[in-house]
């Protein structure tokens, strides 16, 4: 057969009609490629049309050729030679055997494309994160947002308090660059330049702890709403996470069948809502000391101890916005077990991009502000976004001071510097603004049911990723 026809017909080949026919083929030998004793690659033309060959002597061997033959044989090939093969089409050859199943760890982590091939479960995963994250797309897109890329390299890392990943650049008039930690501050940028609604999803980095919920690169989704509240927030929350819910389990009914089944009924709007310090102060059995005084974190500290808190031991070193946190870790998130759960209205002090007033309740300054929870796990953070430029750089300026006090004078790694050209940004006037922003690896682990981020990842965790890739050094 010319080597043009071969190629015309068996264009289309797939992996289910090969091997039925057995052709011959005549052309000019391009190259000899040996792989090993036992395997020899050939490249063939002729009419300008080009195929591979590949010669195994393993498939040879049980029609009486002997290794010594094939190895001769072999050697006499040269390239310009013209041969004839014969042989069977194939689309493409695996040069190693496919085993049944992987079952240990390492294996897995390491060959991540086999055991993709053999645990449905895994490549599931990865289809189910695909169809979500389309899902939020087509979510925002009929709601009217537009979607944007915004810088993941810049000067500041910005939008969040944690330590950034680093680097330098000798193009650039910076001496440090940063990886970013969240898009917020440039996609705020854009509602001021006149782009009411709009999202990204895509890439942010955090140079911190590797655990079954985090890793240092992960994608977030944000979302930024030209006059829409806290309320608003909440109720688009709402639809997209019960929305996802339904769709997720229609996909695992007819298409993503290796992965579990889940409790449907749990997302039935409206979700439960808990305020953050009235709950706190209940759950303690004491009420909370002034938050927004310069001496809050000693005089929570004092009560932890006062009433002998388990957490106590620990208070002492943490920040107030982190011990604020680790309460409500403790005490509030466990709530969320048996249903998704709103804790809204955190402390002014854990929400310096956030709006804030005085609650009337309690007479302390808190934030417009909500997280949601679903088994103890954050999925998603919203708030009514701070756009008075003064008040945004005052509140820049006291966690910075707050950072620095807590660290001793030294310089605190994960403190939120003061973005001035933000800040500068504000004044040309940010309408009141809604913003929102998820994980999307913890949306994919909620409704897959794997309990590791590195299942939601292709590679997995940066910690595999690092094997993978330093393995053949």
């Amino acid at each position: 057969m010319r080597i043009p026809v071969f190629r015309e017909k068996y264009r289309d080949v797939s992996r289910e009609n090969t091997g039925e026919e057995e052709v011959a083929l005549h052309g000019r030998l391009q190259s000899v490629r040996r792989a090993s004793s036992k395997l020899v690659f050939l490249d063939l033309t002729g009419e300008f049309e080009h195929v591979q060959a590949m010669c195994n002597f393993r498939k040879l061997e049980s029609s009486g050729v002997d290794l010594a033959t094939f190895k001769g044989l072999s050697k006499l090939l040269r390239r310009g030679d013209l041969i004839s093969i014969r042989g069977r089409a194939l689309l493409s050859p695996s040069l190693v055997p496919l085993p049944f199943k992987l079952e240990e760890e390492d294996a897995k982590v390491h060959n991540r494309h086999i055991d993709m091939l053999v645990n449905r479960e895994t490549a599931d995963v990865l289809r189910l994160r695909s169809y979500i994250m389309k899902y939020m797309r087509d979510f925002f897109h009929d709601q009217g947002f537009l979607e944007f890329q915004t810088p993941i390299l810049a000067e500041n890392a910005g939008g969040a308090v944690a330590r950034p990943f680093t680097t330098t650049s000798p193009y650039v008039n910076s001496d440090e660059l940063s990886l970013r930690i969240a898009p917020e501050l440039w996609l705020k940028r854009l509602v001021v330049g006149g782009v009411d609604r709009v999202f990204e999803m895509g890439p942010a980095f955090r140079n911190e702890g590797i655990d079954l919920s985090h890793n240092p690169e992960f994608t977030m989704c944000e979302f930024y709403n030209a006059y829409a509240s806290l309320s608003d927030l909440i109720a688009q929350t709402e639809d997209l996470i019960s929305g996802l819910a339904h769709h997720c389990q229609e996909l695992i009914s007819t298409k993503l069948t290796s992965l579990p089944q889940f409790d449907l009924s749990r997302y039935q709007k409206p979700y439960k809502q808990l305020e953050f310090i009235p709950s706190l102060e209940a759950a303690l059995g004491f009420t909370l000391p002034d938050l927004s005084s310069d001496t809050a974190h000693a005089d929570l500290v004092s009560l932890l101890q006062t009433h002998d808190n388990p957490l106590t031991p620990e208070a002492s070193a943490l920040t107030l916005p982190k011990l604020l946190d680790k309460l409500a870790g403790e005490y509030l998130e466990p709530h969320s077990s048996s249903t998704p759960l709103f804790i809204t209205h955190h402390p002014a002090c854990m929400s310096p991009l956030s709006k804030s007033f005085t609650c009337p309740k309690t007479n302390q300054l808190v934030s417009a502000r909500t997280e949601l929870f679903v088994d103890s796990r954050e999925l998603a953070n919203m708030y009514e976004e701070e756009n008075d430029p003064f008040a945004q750089r005052r509140k820049f300026v006291e966690q910075a001071m707050r950072q620095q006090r807590q660290a001793g004078g030294e310089e605190d790694g994960e403190a939120m510097v003061v973005d001035e050209s933000y800040v500068q940004a504000l004044e040309s006037g940010l309408p009141p603004t809604g913003g929102w922003g998820c994980g999307i690896e913890r949306l994919v682990m909620l409704f897959s049911g794997v309990k590791r981020i590195s299942d939601t990842l292709s590679f997995g965790n940066l910690r595999n990723v690092v094997g993978i890739s330093g393995r053949r050094k």
